[in-house]
Order: C-alpha cells, then structure tokens, then sequence
C-alpha cells in the first residue's frame, strides 16, 4: 500500500476482522516484555487519571488499570473496541470509548497519558497535534509515554524516530522533564513528566 487508507477506522477494522489479534498482543514475547518495560518506565506506582488513545484489544489497557483510579481507553476501530469493553470488563475503574485522534481528544487533563505504536499511523500534520494536546493535557504532576516499534510498516506510515522527535519537541514546547530514554533493538520508548524530581528523589523529599 504506498498511499495512506481513506478512512484509518476502516484500516484497522478490517485487521481485526481477520484476526482478532492481529498483532499478538496475547502471546507474543516482544509485546509481553515491552508492556513490562514500558510499566517499568512510569516514574510513579500510582495515577489518578490516565487516558491511553489506540487501545486496540486492551492487552496493555488491563495492566495500566491495576496503577490507575481511572483510566479512559479509546481506538476508532469499532471491533477494537468492542474487544477492549470484554477484556476490561471486570475494571469498575475503565472507561472503553469509541474515538479517532486528535479530531476527538477528550477533554480534561490527565496525570498519565500513553501513546503505544499507534502514532505513526498518523501523518505529520496530525502526529504534532498529537502531541501538542499530549503535552498540554498533563496535570501539574503528569507523564507523557510514548512507545513505537523501530522496523517500519506501511510505506506511508512516519518512522517512529519521526514520531518520537515529534513528541520530543512538544514536551520541550510545555516544559516537560525528561523521565526514560530508551533505544531497544526492537522499539523506541520515550517517558517524560512535569515532576523535575526523580523516583528516588521524590521517595526522599
């Protein structure tokens, strides 16, 4: 496919149709082990409010409930969605909504927002306002995590250097502190906050 789809819900749901996993989220390895690393990253153990756009199936969705008082989840693809609302069905504390991004950010603000390989989906138009909403939608002691695999997709999908650059420049534009830097082999994962404090920092104020 060298142009993008007319219509990324459509995208998507024609994946799901397929495979109601199409990416493995269940019983792969790499998903399994980069949910660990990303939870790993988050500087906090606790989030009051935390919104996670591109939920998909709700693999990671499930573990982010555990840390979270209330968490909102969200995809533009209805078979995702419908998928995620099972999953998570037994979280009082999870909302699954119906939402294409950025047209339909929430409004609000949020102490956790996770971006997981889904902004590269997006032209670059759309992947800064993204971002720029990421950014200014965190709450005074927020974090911002974004996450994108490395080896490419679609010919017309943005590079998840160009995603994380992207992202980079907003946090900078809102004044946020970079948390975790990571280069796997296999994926990027970026984690910044508005707490200039460190975890062990913050343990000793």
């Amino acid at each position: 496919m060298d142009r993008p789809p007319t219509s990324l819900a459509g995208y998507f749901d024609s994946k799901f149709a397929a495979n109601p996993d199409p990416w493995r989220y269940r019983d792969s390895w790499y998903e399994a082990r980069k949910r660990a690393l990303l939870l790993a990253s988050l500087p906090r153990e606790r989030y009051r409010m935390a919104f996670e756009p591109a939920c998909a199936i709700g693999a990671l969705s499930a573990d982010l409930a555990r840390r979270c008082e209330h968490l909102v989840c969200a995809d533009f693809s209805p078979r995702a969605v419908a998928a995620a609302q099972e999953r998570l069905a037994a979280f009082a504390n999870v909302d699954v909504h119906a939402l294409a991004m950025p047209r339909d950010w929430p409004a609000g603000q949020f102490d956790l927002i996770v971006m997981s390989e889904f902004a590269y989906y997006l032209n670059a138009s759309d992947c800064t306002s993204l971002a720029t909403l990421a950014a200014s939608s965190l709450a005074a002691d927020g974090t911002l995590a974004c996450c994108h695999w490395r080896h490419g997709g679609e010919t017309w999908m943005l590079q998840s250097a160009q995603v994380h650059g992207i992202f980079a420049q907003a946090a900078a534009n809102a004044a946020l502190h970079a948390v975790v830097q990571i280069e796997d082999t296999d994926f990027l994962l970026d984690v910044w906050s508005r707490d200039r404090l460190s975890v062990a920092r913050r343990e000793r104020a």
